[in-house]
This record gives structure tokens, sequence and C-alpha cells, in this order.
């Protein structure tokens, strides 16, 4: 693995430890990710307005599916953002490792108010549908809106598909490859409500134009119960990735892999005994190796050298080295 100078502002902590220093160096969060987030905001917010509007003029069920979609995304993101913020701060003395899992928390949280809100609302609705199905009105003007909306939509996914294929390729893997394994939820999470959005919504205009042609109300109530059974899903997925990292997940393979490769290929390394590499954040690694060392090698100096090289990998925000026996 290349080395890559750390970026923006960092605070480091140090804490005596077996086997020498632990250094910790805390980031905020990126620039993109934050970027993300807020134009997810004002596009969910700006599209649960035109949406609310709308269902009240044509009293679709479909549409009132989609304005509640549109709401818990909005409240979501909002919940997104406040993970960015309050994962922030430096290490201190109560958050050696700084403040990172914050983020992991506040996506959990949105996970759950996608499914609470959103998926379970949704389902409801359409099947009060089904029982009492209510005449299409204003026609025009849903289609109107849906059709901006999917505009507006589409520029939030792009957004936040450009930013999570990004993180995909830095990291050397395919795009649901990295979705799967990223430490960092938050334009993954996004990218889920933006694509549940989009076909929500090219269900929600299929329901509408049959139920004009048709005249039955029962396609708007499938579409409303469709686009619940969509977020609940997209809801499981996010939850239980976010579950995962919550309690300390190791990294993915591929980064361990590389992480053994680089320590034995060290000057005076004869062997990795033991390697363990555990998120502490996004973005953020613990890693903890047991090292045999070549005899007559000077094992203070070169784990030194070693842990200042490691902590310059931006991957990479604490170090614990211990030399052992063979």
């Amino acid at each position: 693995m290349s080395a890559a100078p750390r970026s923006g502002q960092a605070e480091a902590a140090s804490a005596a430890a077996a086997g020498g220093r632990t250094t910790v160096i805390k980031e905020g969060p990126p620039k993109g990710a934050t970027r993300t987030v807020i134009i997810a905001v004002l596009a969910n917010l700006g599209v649960a307005l035109a949406k609310a509007v709308a269902t009240l003029m044509t009293g679709s069920a479909a549409m009132l599916a989609e304005t509640v979609h549109s709401l818990a995304d909005t409240a979501n993101e909002i919940l997104l953002y406040v993970g960015l913020r309050r994962s922030s701060p430096g290490p201190d003395a109560s958050h050696p490792f700084g403040y990172g899992q914050e983020r992991w928390f506040w996506s959990f949280l949105a996970a759950l108010g996608i499914f609470l809100v959103g998926g379970l609302l949704a389902i409801a609705e359409g099947i009060r549908s089904l029982l009492k199905p209510e005449p299409l009105e204003s026609f025009v003007v849903g289609m109107g809106v849906l059709l901006v909306s999917f505009v507006l939509e589409a520029i939030s996914w792009r957004n936040a598909y450009k930013e999570v294929r990004g993180e995909a390729e830095r990291s050397k893997r395919s795009l649901s490859d990295h979705l799967s394994v990223s430490s960092d939820p938050t334009a993954q999470t996004v990218f889920y409500e933006d694509t549940a959005a989009l076909i929500g919504l090219v269900l929600a205009i299929a329901a509408l134009v049959l139920h004009q042609v048709t005249g039955s109300a029962v396609y708007d109530a499938v579409a409303s119960i469709l686009i619940g059974i969509l977020l609940s899903v997209v809801a499981f997925l996010l939850t239980r990735h976010n579950r995962r990292l919550l309690i300390d997940s190791s990294a993915p393979a591929d980064l361990v892999h590389q992480m053994h490769d680089e320590l034995a290929g060290r000057p005076g390394v004869a062997e990795v005994s033991t390697l363990q590499a555990v998120w502490i954040g996004p973005r953020q690694l613990l890693l903890s190796a047991d090292l045999v060392f070549a005899p007559g090698e000077d094992v203070v100096s070169r784990i030194a050298a070693i842990r200042e090289e490691l902590l310059e990998m931006s991957v990479i925000a604490a170090v614990k080295l211990t030399p052992v026996a063979a």
C-alpha cells in the first residue's frame, strides 16, 4: 500500500501501550460527503413540498406514498448531517480514538427512519387505498410534479453516485463490493435512498397513468405497497451494514492483506505473527500487530520507524506494534 499524506484539520493524542506508543490522528468529515448530504436535503425538501401539494390535488395513494418517502428522506439526511458534524471533533480524554463512530450511530437511526416512516406508512396507505379506493383528480398536475421530482432526485443521485464511485475507484474495488464493505455510510445511505426514490417515482408515474387510463385505483394502491416494500429492503440493507460497523467490524480482507504485506516487507521484520485491523471510525483503522524481528535488529528504533511510516497512510489512524519471540 502506498503512503499518502493526511489532509484537513488533525489532532493527535498519545497514550502508553505495550510495545510502544499508540498515536491517534482524527480527521473531520470529507467535504464530498457533506456536499452530498446538503444537496440531498435541499432536493428532497423541495420534492416533498411539491408532492404534498400534488397529493392534495390528485388524491393519489402512490403520490401520498411518495410524499411520505421524500419527507422521510429529508429527515434522514438531516440525521446524516448531524452525524457528520458530531463525528468531527478530534480525540480527547474521554474519547481517545475520537468521535468517528458517531457517524455510524446517526446513519443507523436514518436507516431505521426509512423503514418506520417511509416503508411502513407507504404500505399502510396502499392497503387503505385498496380497501377504500378514491378517484383520481388533476392528473396533469400529478404527472408534472412527478416528472420534476424525477429530475431533482436524479441530480441528487448523480452527485451521490459520483461520490461512492470515486471512493470505490480509490479503493480499487467494484462499486457493489465497495458499498458492501465501506466504512463511511454517509454517501452510501444517500445513494441507496436516491436510487429507491427514482424507482419509486417510476412506480408512481406508472400507477398514475394506469389509474387515468383504466379508472381503477388498484394500480395506485399496489404502487404504494411496492414503494413501501422497496423502502423496507433499503432500510434492511443499511441497518445491517451500520450494525456491523458499530460492533468493531474488521477491515475488509483485501485491506487486511495489504496491511500484512506492508508490514512483512519492512526491513528487519522476519514474520508478522498476528495482525488485526478494526474500524474505529469512517476511513480510520486501528492496526495492531505482533512482529518477529530478525536477530540483531534494533527493535525499538525499527518499531518507531515502522509506526511513523504507517501513520502517514490516510486509512490508518492508530498503530500498536508489539515485538514477540519467534
